[in-house]
């Protein structure tokens, strides 16, 4: 399993810098498509699927909703006009709702919602923050912020972890775990810093910002990686999938990088826009 896991992320990591140094619109297909994965995931986690169906007319309406957001996103990179798509897919999954009652519950219409939300929306972070100034450098914040972190919290937590970080929720994971996460998405944040995007952006100070910006995407990372497993527990499933070889599916690899991004996204920006 432990064998699995190395190749997986050894690949995982070849694909982000492949499709990431690439951007535009592969980049976004990419991020549909694994958008489009994640919400299925998520979906048959919460068991919304109508029993002997494949697809319900809701969960139509949140993969329609998905692939215009997505359109929009890369077609215009225009935040308001993307907020009107998930507007829009969540008036459509009421209008469903209200003209198929009493077919489908409440609870069933706000599950799916927060599935499509939950993925695309934040999946679609990645996307924005590449298309940044420095983008291709300060994207991969998201993944020191995430997989630097949930490396070194596991490495740390297996050494000296000693007190439970969340006893009920995640057994395993340990307050020094957590701390050396955060520690050690900090100290390769400002490596990065120091030895890229201080002479790229011509700025001594990039080490320390960077070191800030990581540690603080380290703690969010922590908060969606046990959201992730919050989920799973209530619906007593293990994996949300089986796609990844020893990590199981998008949702398993992701759920802390869906939460990284958009902390890093507008880190970015305010860095950016106060030129520090």
């Amino acid at each position: 399993m432990f064998g699995k896991r190395v190749i997986s992320a050894i690949v995982l990591v070849i694909l982000a810098l492949v499709l990431i140094l690439q951007g535009g619109a592969v980049l976004g297909l990419t991020l549909l498509i694994l958008s489009m994965i994640g919400f299925r995931e998520l979906v048959n986690a919460c068991h919304v699927t109508e029993e002997n169906k494949k697809c319900s007319a809701l969960e139509l309406m949140g993969y329609i909703g998905i692939g215009l957001y997505y359109v929009v996103i890369v077609g215009t990179k225009n935040g308001m006009y993307s907020l009107g798509i998930v507007v829009l897919m969540f008036l459509a999954m009421m209008f469903v709702y209200v003209f198929a009652f009493p077919k489908f519950r409440a609870e069933q219409v706000m599950t799916v919602f927060f599935c499509a939300f939950y993925v695309s929306v934040l999946f679609s972070f990645l996307y924005l923050t590449r298309e940044l100034e420095y983008g291709i450098y300060l994207v991969w914040m998201i993944f020191i912020s995430s997989w630097i972190c949930d490396t070194c919290a596991y490495l740390t937590g297996m050494t000296i972890g000693k007190h439970k970080l969340a006893p009920v929720l995640s057994p395993k994971k340990s307050i020094e775990g957590a701390i050396g996460g955060i520690a050690g998405s900090a100290l390769v944040g400002a490596l990065f810093g120091h030895f890229l995007l201080a002479g790229i952006m011509e700025d001594p100070n990039m080490t320390w910002i960077l070191a800030v910006i990581c540690a603080a995407g380290a703690v969010i990372s922590q908060v969606g990686d046990l959201a992730a497993s919050a989920i799973k527990r209530n619906h007593n499933i293990k994996d949300y999938g089986k796609l990844i070889p020893g990590h199981g599916g998008i949702m398993d690899r992701f759920d802390s990088v869906l939460f990284t991004a958009p902390v890093i996204y507008y880190l970015s920006v305010l860095m950016i826009q106060l030129e520090i």
